[in-house]
């Protein structure tokens, strides 16, 4: 197969969407419409990819170049640069603006930036028609009224039963037996470059909307005796696009479910597939059950056995064997991960931040924090309690109500607790500091010294009881 050029139109304004935001940069599971569009470019490994901005083309262009850097730390490459299409007079137009952007030794794949969810698979199938000397279209008949679409006119059919394209129609300059046509082109189409130059500079603007139509195309090819062949799928929601919130909605659900069939056709127990949305990369060990309403964010790992409760929002992390997520817990590794050893048991509403490590058995339970911290085989803080910048040793015991210290207004500093150290409740370590092995520290202290292996420490008030005290009463008035 030649090289792969992809053209990616994303200058349109998306007025129905009711947003000051550029419609390719509205967001479905998590990630720009773009992006989405730009992973299946990359996924063909195509050469080049040009997008074509219009409205919003400042942010467009900015997202475009990180993107860009994103694939490039991955290792992938792909040569990403935009063009603008200044004014918008139609699809012929806007891929007139990359056309001198686009090597000629190569094929064309033309892409739509709000259309996000074409498998890469069927892009594969459709450049696979096109060849070095025929023009191949993605089309979709459902049997069903074809709306705005342009609709496929074809041609009497060939010895070989093939029945060839002969023109695109646009819905508004279709006659009425036009209209009826069910079968309608998806805005994607795939020519060799050099073709698809040849007839990009015979287009004109007779017709009603008075633009430029990309779909004229067809017509100058068959003139020219070019074959058009088409590859007729029967998912609308590949080539769906997004042009209100509804849509894009409506898409959110499509793609949730995609996820969450592969997730449970792997072995994977969604207790609700509904209630379920992955807005980045799943990895699922075997036996893992997932309550209803949880989100999974950035990279997640979750080694075999891992239970995660109702309403978690797990993001960057890696669970090992056996983890237990209790309901309404709230993980999110940012770019330093969080680890979950195994058999580890974390929440009801814990919250685990960047640089959070726990070991095998460790316990984090109801309205814990944990930020920039290791926990150690068995380790415990089971309520209440702030663990920031810390090492905890092995069996610690965390007080309910304790928390550490580590910022003092310019810097943070690290707090180390030895194993079997037994940290009473409310109280306050004051990092740096180093809590020896064994020790105890009594609750309510303040602790702003290290302390010695195997010594109880109390840093509190002296407390006092006045005999027969008499609380103030109100006066009368």
């Amino acid at each position: 197969m030649s090289a792969i050029d992809v053209v990616v139109m994303a200058a349109g304004k998306g007025t129905r969407m009711k947003s000051q935001r550029p419609k390719v940069l509205h967001r479905l599971a998590g990630r720009p419409l773009l992006a989405h569009v730009l992973d299946s470019a990359a996924a063909l490994q195509a050469r080049s990819a040009v997008v074509v901005t219009g409205h919003g083309a400042i942010e467009v262009e900015a997202f475009c170049a990180d993107w860009a850097s994103a694939q490039a730390t991955k290792g992938l490459q792909i040569a990403l640069r935009t063009v603008r299409q200044e004014p918008q007079l139609g699809t012929g137009h806007a891929v007139q603006q990359a056309a001198p952007a686009l090597p000629d030794d190569g094929v064309t794949l033309v892409l739509n930036g709000d259309v996000p969810l074409v498998r890469p698979g069927t892009l594969r199938r459709l450049l696979s028609l096109a060849g070095e000397h025929s023009i191949a279209l993605l089309t979709v008949d459902t049997g069903e009224d074809a709306g705005a679409y342009g609709r496929i006119v074809r041609g009497a059919a060939e010895g070989n039963g093939d029945i060839p394209v002969r023109a695109i129609v646009e819905a508004k300059d279709a006659s009425a037996d036009q209209r009826a046509i069910t079968e309608w082109y998806s805005g994607v189409i795939a020519a060799p470059t050099r073709l698809l130059k040849k007839y990009l500079a015979l287009l004109t603007d007779d017709n009603a909307q008075k633009e430029f139509y990309l779909t004229d195309v067809v017509k100058h090819a068959v003139a020219d005796g070019t074959p058009v062949l088409a590859l007729q799928i029967d998912d609308d929601v590949e080539v769906a696009g997004v042009n209100s919130p509804v849509q894009l909605a409506e898409l959110e659900r499509a793609l949730q479910q995609r996820h969450a069939l592969r997730l449970m056709e792997a072995g994977v127990r969604l207790v609700d597939p509904a209630r379920f949305d992955l807005r980045g990369t799943l990895q699922c060990g075997q036996d893992v059950e997932i309550d209803v309403g949880c989100i999974f964010e950035g990279d997640v790992t979750l080694a075999d056995g891992v239970r995660i409760g109702a309403h978690c929002v797990i993001a960057n992390a890696t669970l090992a064997a056996g983890a237990v997520i209790h309901p309404f817990t709230h993980i999110d590794g940012g770019q330093d991960g969080v680890t979950v050893g195994a058999g580890a048991l974390v929440g009801p509403f814990a919250r685990l931040r960047p640089g959070a490590q726990l070991g095998p058995d460790v316990h984090i339970g109801n309205f814990v924090e944990v930020k920039n911290s290791t926990l150690a085989a068995g380790a415990k803080a089971n309520h209440l309690a702030y663990l920031g910048d810390a090492t905890v040793g092995e069996r610690v015991n965390y007080g309910a109500g304790s928390i550490t210290a580590n910022y003092d207004g310019a810097n943070k500093h690290r707090t180390v607790i030895e194993a079997d150290v037994h940290v009473g409740s409310n109280c306050v370590l004051v990092a740096p500091l180093t809590l020896g092995a064994g020790g105890t520290v009594g609750g309510g202290s303040t602790i702003t010294k290290s302390t010695p292996p195997g010594a109880l420490s109390v840093a509190r008030g002296k407390q006092i009881s006045v005999a027969d005290w008499q609380r103030p009463v109100k006066q009368k008035k």
